[in-house]
């Protein structure tokens, strides 16, 4: 496992003994400690007896997935991140010769060495979970070196720079391959799908025609710039070293330039300071952060939902792959429901509305209040199941069918109906004064089966001068609708060059 005091980019040490498996404990035999006012206690718990569906159902569906998480994510994680801010902290104490270097391999060893349930176990005394988390520390090194722990620094300090190292490094090493993974299936399916023919649609109704890859690559364009915007939000995360209020008053009785004493913990660490903070980060910075991954939440709901509708029985035109066991319905054994995308579509119901919470935590009176202590720590929650939405849409989208014969007959069916566009735009530009209104008048000759709309406005004596006009190429285009896509099957091809491009360069 990796170690708490780590370099930039890797994971504090997980410590996990054991997997969260049907039946298991959780990861590492942890307790879940009750409420330390009420003295409940400690009892283990199996997956099952978990409160959160991220805890049981998608943890026991994805243990890999949430054993990944739950290395930046959890509890035990966030703990040890914070125990590395502290280290950093007497690190940079020991090379301004504030303390001997001795003094922080004794702390950076017991930094390490830190366990959630001390921690837990301590703070039933402080009722303080970053007091708690220094007097253990104390309690591991000699009384030479307990002086030096949490020197100059508050809890937010702490605190603020561990979460913005935890969703940094669960977006550099979790969050962005598997988005990169998914984008390149995404850019396969479009390159796969440019040419293939396939009804438009605008308000659930047929349209002019597109390619299937031409509608694939809108995603690939839009999951590829929020992609971009992740990256960049968790690039832009800060932390702090300012003390109570933000003013370095601490630090400012030990260095004359405490910004850059800030500067050299935050910069053991990988982060840099925010221009200003009180108690507190500047909330923006992690606001923006999860309003990125909210806003490419979206676009993986809107692609399901899309997915979901072309698995409609009188659409037909994909199918989620089904297993040789797999049930569809519980009553009706023919069912095959397209449940994968529409469980992208409900995790993403269940979490973008929680940005508001994150909206709201933006306020805090003063320097600091406190009415973020608790929906901040919901705030991973989120992170975890854009991860598991993720995964799962990666999983099913390798796996799509596409039935090219239901997607042609589908164009088909109302294909006679497509050259009025063009044979409308045609005639305008031929010089006809109200092309619009005859042609659509002529569409209500085409309802009653009295020809197709080119043979009637061939027929159309008032027409006929102005089709005289036409190119051969527009006259073809006219009598075979399935030329009418523009440069849908060009432009999937395009974008989907210009992302496989981009997708290299998509780091933190």
């Amino acid at each position: 496992m990796r170690s708490a005091a780590t370099k930039r980019g890797r994971a504090p040490e997980s410590r996990a003994a054991g997997k969260f498996q049907a039946g298991a404990s959780i990861a590492g035999g942890a307790k879940l400690v009750g409420d330390s006012h009420e003295g409940v206690t400690p009892v283990e718990r199996d997956a099952f007896s978990s409160i959160s569906p991220l805890d049981h159902r998608y943890y026991v569906s994805s243990p890999r997935l949430f054993d990944r998480l739950s290395e930046y994510l959890s509890e035990r994680a966030t703990i040890a991140y914070q125990a590395r801010v502290e280290a950093a902290l007497v690190k940079v104490l020991a090379k301004r010769g504030l303390c001997p270097a001795s003094v922080y391999d004794e702390v950076a060893a017991a930094a390490k060495a830190v366990t959630p349930e001390e921690v837990y176990r301590e703070e039933e005394k402080t009722h303080h979970n970053i007091r708690a988390l220094v007097n253990v520390i104390r309690s591991k090194v000699s009384d030479a070196a307990k002086p030096y722990v949490h020197f100059t620094a508050t809890s937010m300090d702490i605190m603020d720079t561990a979460r913005s190292l935890q969703y940094r490094d669960v977006t550099e090493h979790l969050l962005l391959p598997q988005l990169k993974e998914l984008l390149g299936v995404f850019i396969a399916l479009a390159r796969r799908e440019a040419d293939r023919l396939q009804a438009g649609r605008t308000h659930g109704q047929h349209a002019v025609p597109i390619t299937f890859g031409f509608a694939v690559a809108e995603y690939v364009s839009r999951l590829g710039g929020r992609i971009e915007r992740i990256a960049a939000a968790a690039r832009a995360l800060k932390g702090k070293m300012a003390g109570a209020v933000g003013a370095y008053n601490a630090s400012r009785l030990f260095f004359d330039d405490p910004e850059a004493f800030e500067a050299e913990v935050l910069g053991e660490l990988g982060l840099e300071p925010a221009d200003h903070a009180t108690q507190v980060v500047e909330p923006e910075y992690i606001l923006d952060y999860i309003h990125a991954l909210v806003s490419a939440f979206g676009v993986l709901a809107n692609f399901a939902d899309d997915v979901r509708h072309l698995q409609r029985t009188e659409i037909g035109e994909v199918g989620e792959a089904f297993d040789a066991t797999q049930v569809g319905s519980s009553t009706m054994p023919h069912k095959r429901n397209p449940w994968n995308y529409e469980h992208v579509k409900s995790l993403w119901k269940t979490f973008a509305p929680r940005i508001m919470t994150v909206y709201m935590d933006q306020i805090s009176e003063h320097q600091r209040d406190l009415t973020n202590s608790a929906s901040a720590r919901f705030t991973a929650e989120l992170i975890a199941g854009f991860s598991a939405a993720v995964d799962r849409l990666t999983r099913v989208t390798k796996k799509l069918v596409v039935d090219h014969k239901r997607m042609e007959e589908n164009f088909r069916s109302t294909q006679g109906y497509v050259i009025a566009e063009p044979l409308y735009i045609l005639l305008a530009a031929a010089g006809h004064p109200d092309a619009h209104e005859a042609v659509r008048r002529l569409t209500f000759k085409f309802e009653r089966n009295e020809g197709s709309l080119y043979d009637l406005a061939a027929a159309d004596p008032e027409l006929a001068p102005y089709l005289e006009r036409f190119t051969d190429e527009q006259r073809r285009v006219l009598q075979d609708p399935g030329r009418y896509a523009g440069i849908a099957a060009e432009k999937a091809r395009r974008v989907c060059d210009k992302w496989e491009a981009r997708l290299a360069s998509l780091t933190l």
